[in-house]
């Protein structure tokens, strides 16, 4: 996600290793590439993880025609399944391609990271601009984004605070990176989601008081703001049922910690 701190850059949380692994296999480097929308997002991003070459991938994804990408603007999961991993694999890549931008994330969040339909995205333009549905990184989750991606509305998704637990942007808060597929991807956000939530939120019944993840301020319109909190926190038992201890928010580390996959002990 892109950053809200003033030095633009994704806020997400510290990662646990979600007990998860990658949907796709291996990809076949020498076969054609997918024409399925997520499957070819799965199997750029499993590439990326085995740091196989990706050019071919790359040129599918610019060259998806309206009809090839039609699913991805008309079912919610399927957009969902989609973006994560086409984030997720773009960040990954622009770090390993251009390791120096991050040292400024305000470029890094606006760089070209992708190109999808034959238009150039940038991470900030995945996340905000689609994922999101249109809002800004500022104004705490309740502003509209200036500006479009390229693509049409259709594309744009209902926000979903879950994502804040998947989206990688290699920052040493961020969560850790897995595959996404349309049929279980709630599944998955909801595993990943209680997976971070657990490693991260303090909470204190005697101070009666919560301790959260930066990501819960910056994004707080995203969660219904403070009771839609409230609520989001309860259904991953992270507080007792009417429970409203004072919120508190820590800090957010952006120090660099790339290629943070779920499964990256086997991997190295």
């Amino acid at each position: 996600m892109g950053d809200t701190s003033g030095d633009d850059g994704r806020p997400a949380g510290g990662g646990p290793e979600a007990e998860r692994t990658p949907t796709p296999g291996p990809a076949n480097e020498d076969g054609p590439a997918p024409s399925d929308p997520t499957t070819l997002a799965r199997e750029l991003l499993e590439r990326v993880r085995r740091r196989e070459p990706t050019e071919p991938l790359l040129g599918a994804l610019a060259d998806l025609d309206e009809s090839a990408l039609a699913a991805v603007g008309d079912d919610r999961r399927t957009g969902l399944a989609f973006w994560l991993d086409v984030y997720n694999a773009a960040a990954q890549r622009l770090l390993e391609r251009r390791p120096g931008l991050f040292d400024s994330r305000w470029r890094f969040f606006r760089a070209p990271a992708v190109t999808v339909a034959g238009v150039e995205l940038s991470l900030d333009d995945i996340e905000h601009g689609l994922l999101r549905g249109g809002r800004s990184k500022y104004g705490l989750g309740y502003l509209p984004r200036l500006g479009r991606t390229g693509l049409p509305g259709s594309y744009r998704l209902d926000p979903d605070p879950r994502i804040h637990f998947a989206l990688n942007c290699g920052a040493a808060s961020c969560p850790a990176i897995l595959a996404y597929d349309p049929a279980t991807v709630d599944d998955a956000l909801d595993d990943a989601t209680a997976a971070y939530l657990a490693d991260t939120v303090e909470y204190d019944p005697e101070r009666d008081r919560v301790r959260l993840p930066r990501v819960c301020l910056w994004f707080v319109g995203d969660f219904g703001g403070r009771s839609g909190l409230y609520t989001f926190l309860r259904e991953f038992d992270q507080i007792p049922a009417e429970a409203t201890p004072s919120l508190r928010f820590q800090g957010y580390d952006w120090d660099l910690d790339p290629r943070k996959f779920v499964d990256r002990t086997r991997e190295e």
